[in-house]
């Protein structure tokens, strides 16, 4: 188990209705046992005083992220609706980061991409955790082989220590062997698995 302080956040990773619950548009499965593993992370983390943060895919109605607009994904996780939402067993207790919210897509919680230029933008993520002085990051949430593999990678990247949950991550698998090779992706960048 983690050991939680003001230099360390936990990141939970878009746990929402559409990824996280079975009647969801892009259901990740086995998806909804996260919650659980994030709340009782959540618990440690407060108690250690440390920073916690949520990403949330929050998508306009069209975008090139979904097959209707030319993309590979189901529409989902669309601004306002139920499957954007947090899963209602999910407790949502720290600072939010949307993304994807004007059409910029992005899998990682500290970037997006224009779909039209191809620039890639930072999202609010990184200058939270370096207001707080943050070193160190805790990371669950949906999907192994998506947000939270772009995440930890960038994560490693900006040069933040990771640890990732193994029983707080499930995968999409579209491609039948995704989740390990992210895994080892993770792995390989310097983060541990826990």
């Amino acid at each position: 188990m983690p050991i939680y302080d003001e230099r360390t956040a936990l990141l939970i990773v878009d746990v929402q209705n559409d990824f996280a619950d079975p009647h969801g548009s892009l259901y990740v499965a086995d998806g909804q046992e996260v919650p659980a593993v994030a709340n009782a992370e959540l618990q440690q983390a407060l108690k250690g005083r440390a920073f916690v943060a949520y990403t949330q895919d929050w998508h306009p109605e069209h975008t090139p992220h979904f097959a209707i607009d030319g993309g590979i994904w189901p529409v989902h996780c669309v601004h306002d609706t139920w499957g954007a939402a947090f899963h209602p067993d999910l407790r949502v207790k720290g600072e939010v980061v949307r993304k994807g919210s004007d059409g910029r897509d992005g899998y990682s919680g500290f970037s997006v991409r224009d779909p039209e230029s191809g620039e890639t933008y930072p999202t609010l993520l990184e200058h939270l955790l370096r207001e707080r002085g943050v070193e160190r990051l805790v990371i669950c949430g949906l999907a192994t082989d998506y947000c939270v593999v772009e995440t930890t990678s960038d994560a490693r990247m900006l040069g933040f220590a990771v640890e990732v949950l193994a029983d707080g991550i499930r995968a999409v698998d579209l491609h039948e062997g995704d989740a390990e090779r992210a895994l080892r992706r993770m792995r390989d960048a310097g983060a541990e698995i826990v």
